[in-house]
């Protein structure tokens, strides 16, 4: 049952996908979640990092689009500075906005990646969507009061996956993925 909070890869960064292995798995665009994983949880602004990141994506023909569970109001704030797509009120872990995301963009599974910080919205999300998927550690150690008490809930969760999967460590790239 914990199995479907597995990540497929685990990243230290976002910033650390690059392009190149993105293609050689085929992954045609990139679901992101937004805070802690693109920007800070409390603050809209982008880092120079993040913006170079979005570039170098599009520059490669990568769709990058943020899938987020916070109100479109929010969503859209960013999105807009960042010029990207985007899907707010997306129900993570429920597969809503990832079928979303899909349909829009006309991908197979196979051509989507969801790239997250939180293995009970993000990576249980995309696992039961049947989307590969990357847990990023967070950019901040604070969060939101709101995602406190998942970040308790997923300790546990992931101190148990790393006990039955000791080959699941935190990466500087995308490497092949974590055995089941």
């Amino acid at each position: 049952m914990l199995n479907s909070f597995k990540p497929t890869w685990m990243v230290n960064s976002i910033y650390q996908i690059t392009p190149e292995q993105l293609k050689r798995k085929n992954i045609k665009t990139v679901l992101t979640d937004l805070d802690n994983t693109l920007i800070a949880w409390n603050n809209p602004e982008a880092t120079e990092e993040t913006l170079e990141w979005i570039e170098r994506m599009k520059a490669s023909g990568i769709n990058v689009v943020i899938i987020s569970n916070n109100k479109a109001k929010r969503v859209s704030k960013v999105a807009t500075i960042l010029e990207l797509e985007f899907i707010p009120n997306a129900m993570k872990p429920f597969q809503k906005g990832f079928k979303q995301a899909q349909e829009k963009f006309n991908l197979s599974k196979d051509e989507l990646l969801m790239v997250g910080d939180q293995i009970i919205t993000d990576i249980k999300g995309a696992n039961h969507a049947g989307i590969r998927s990357v847990l990023v550690k967070p950019i901040l150690n604070s969060d939101a009061w709101n995602t406190r008490f998942n970040r308790m809930i997923e300790l546990k969760i992931m101190n148990y996956l790393i006990k039955k999967n000791p080959d699941m460590k935190w990466r500087d790239s995308l490497h092949e993925p974590v055995e089941t």
